[in-house]
């Protein structure tokens, strides 16, 4: 096979519809548009969401929600995944190098759920009132 040989399968390539060419080839004269209007004439067609006019239902219906461009940089780590590090001080650099929390993450919270079998040092790592007793009573401490 070579890249001059190939062809596309018959019925993959559809000839394009030809019109204006008399009445016998049932798109002449006006070429399927029908009589007069805009839809009619060249180039005349309207935006997307254009109602003839009348308000439309993207500027009729109010404006609901927000959503935080920080969510896409902040993430929430659970204290069981903590077990899986060896590292003794725990910070951002150390959860991104250990494949807990993506790349581009710049803010980081410890939250309360599995539990953690030995004492840590995190730094700079914002923690729950539950993690933090759990942490603490493991030997460990949080630094701001």
């Amino acid at each position: 096979m070579y890249l001059n040989t190939i062809q596309a399968s018959y019925g993959a390539r559809k000839k394009a519809k030809r019109v204006g060419r008399g009445i016998g080839s049932t798109d002449g004269k006006t070429c399927g548009r029908g009589h007069k209007g805009q839809k009619a004439r060249a180039g005349g067609f309207h935006k997307v969401g254009f109602e003839g006019g009348q308000m439309p239902l993207q500027r009729r219906l109010p404006k609901v929600g927000f959503t935080s461009r920080m969510k896409k940089y902040s993430a929430e780590v659970r204290l069981g995944e903590l077990n899986s590090i060896t590292a003794d001080v725990i910070d951002l650099q150390v959860l991104i190098d250990n494949n807990v929390v993506p790349v581009f993450t710049k803010k980081i919270k410890l939250i309360k759920s599995g539990s953690i079998s030995r004492a840590v040092s995190l730094k700079g790592i914002s923690v729950t009132a539950g993690a933090r007793e759990i942490i603490e009573a493991a030997g460990g401490k949080v630094e701001a």
